[in-house]
């Protein structure tokens, strides 16, 4: 099972060109079930991948159901398991794939969250202070705002990846996909402002350095601007929102402001236009509420979205 785990990963490095999170996902993912097996069965010295049942892996993802492991972790788990099962089939190092037969767990189809346009504005006015901190994350909020990046393209973004002429960014996405994106002149300011702050060093004026440092002069993690952006965002009448909800709102407020479905998901990164989709439905949400709240004869007849209306 080790030398089958360290394949897999091989594999996705070097064929599937995965993200270090992304890889981390599988190992962790792997081990587990490794785990498991070696509690379960009775010779646990030597795990052979050709003799994994699917009873064996259902028995394993009931026991981290019981443990209160939620729905979506779950599915991503045998969503991991199934990679590698394919993998070794693919290599002919099993016959069969016992992920075959698996049904994933149903997910709860949630809308994301997204902040209205006023909220949004508010949010980027919280780092008020004219320390580097300060400013780095006024910075930051803006650009992941301006330019809707997932939190961690946005920490990847370096010096020369930024073009300030023609207010575009480069961005390495899922896949370390690359593309370009608009950065508006708000967020420009906003980056001028911080980087000025800083005390130059050869080090954080080096093309290929990152664009926002932590406070030993490194590149910021993705959970640490996750907590930044729940801090700031908790002061919201709406309460605190993640970094994926800049990404949401700025999709949302471009569909609300007459954008195209496509160019929108050019500019996401989508490879697929359904993954776009789901916004069409959180501007008909806002549509709905600002109906009901304002129309006089709307009162609260209308079921909710998604259960009885139906989009063309």
């Amino acid at each position: 099972m080790d030398d089958a785990i360290k394949a897999f990963v091989m594999y996705l490095q070097v064929e599937r060109n995965a993200s270090p999170e992304t890889i981390r996902n599988y190992r962790s993912d792997l081990q587990q079930l490794t785990g498991f097996l070696r509690t379960t069965k009775k010779d646990s010295s030597s795990i052979r991948v050709d003799s994994i049942t699917s009873d064996e892996i259902r028995a394993h993802l009931h026991s981290l159901d019981r443990k209160g492991e939620k729905a979506a972790s779950l599915a991503r788990k045998l969503a991991s398991l199934r990679s590698f099962f394919r993998f070794l089939l693919r290599e002919a190092l099993i016959k069969t794939d016992p992920t075959e037969t698996l049904r994933s767990p149903k997910l709860p189809k949630r809308l994301p969250r997204v902040l209205t346009k006023d909220d949004a504005a508010a949010l980027m006015t919280f780092p008020s202070e004219s320390s580097p901190l300060s400013l780095r994350d006024r910075a930051l909020l803006e650009t992941m705002y301006s330019t809707g990046a997932r939190v961690s393209e946005v920490v990847g973004i370096n010096l020369n990846d930024l073009d300030e002429g023609d207010g575009i960014v480069s961005v390495t996405g899922k896949g370390r996909k690359e593309r370009l994106v608009p950065i508006g002149d708000v967020a420009l300011q906003a980056i001028r402002e911080y980087r000025r702050s800083l005390k130059p060093t050869p080090r954080n004026r080096h093309p290929s350095s990152p664009m926002f440092l932590n406070h030993r002069g490194g590149r910021l993690t993705t959970r640490s601007v996750a907590k930044m952006v729940a801090r700031y965002s908790s002061r919201l009448v709406s309460g605190a929102v993640s970094p994926h909800a800049l990404r949401h709102s700025y999709a949302t407020h471009l569909l609300d402001e007459g954008a195209d479905l496509r160019s929108i998901q050019e500019l996401l990164g989508h490879a697929s236009l359904s993954t776009t989709q789901k916004y069409t439905h959180v501007a008909m949400d806002q549509l709905l509420a600002v109906y009901d709240r304002t129309h006089p004869r709307a009162h609260t007849a209308r079921p909710p979205h998604g259960k009885d209306h139906k989009s063309s």
